[in-house]
């Protein structure tokens, strides 16, 4: 029988409230905490308690505090990977950033996802779909990723998009609906 971790991890529906998985979260909690806490001048400080945090991280990867997750070993972020202020990542499955990916301020990623039947959803059961944003992606601030989604390779999401389908290779991408408004190439 596979653990409600394991379930999450699957994308399968899983109970949010197991108590391996509150005190996880609450770990991370804890280490952004500190994180979100620390003074400008601490930026080896900031770099030891992402480093624990966070699954993968390549080099030169900055975040702007204030920065939200759910657990953070699901984020896996390429070289010179930006986070400005005040961003969310619902990392209930993986979140995999590639290399050189800047996201403005407010940007919030969401892999977390709820039954869209009544009774289903009633009975407090989650699931999670992946998100995965290429390399040299730019999104917007205020821009919103939605459940599932993948961002292909050089593109870039206009401020304030829901982008809620996933976006190819090359375009400028923006609205709500998010969509494709012209190609970069």
């Amino acid at each position: 029988m596979k653990t409600e971790k394991e379930k999450m991890l699957s994308g399968e529906l899983y109970m949010a409230s197991d108590e391996q998985l509150a005190s996880e979260r609450l770990q991370a909690r804890i280490i952004l905490k500190a994180f979100n806490e620390s003074q400008p001048v601490e930026g080896e400080k900031r770099k030891e308690l992402l480093h624990d945090l966070m699954g993968k991280v390549g080099k030169n990867f900055y975040i702007e505090p204030p920065f939200y997750c759910d657990y953070g070993y699901n984020i896996e972020a390429g070289d010179d990977v930006f986070f400005n202020f005040n961003c969310v990542v619902l990392d209930v499955m993986p979140v995999k950033l590639g290399d050189r990916v800047l996201c403005g301020p407010n940007v919030q990623i969401y892999t977390a996802t709820h039954p869209m039947d009544a009774g289903t959803r009633g009975s407090l059961l989650e699931s999670a779909k992946a998100i995965t944003i290429g390399d040299d992606v730019w999104i917007g601030g205020g821009a919103i990723i939605c459940p599932g989604v993948s961002i292909g390779s050089r593109s870039v999401i206009g401020a304030g998009a829901v982008v809620t389908k996933d976006i190819p290779e090359d375009v400028f991408a923006a609205g709500n609906p998010c969509k494709v408004i012209r190609s970069l190439i």
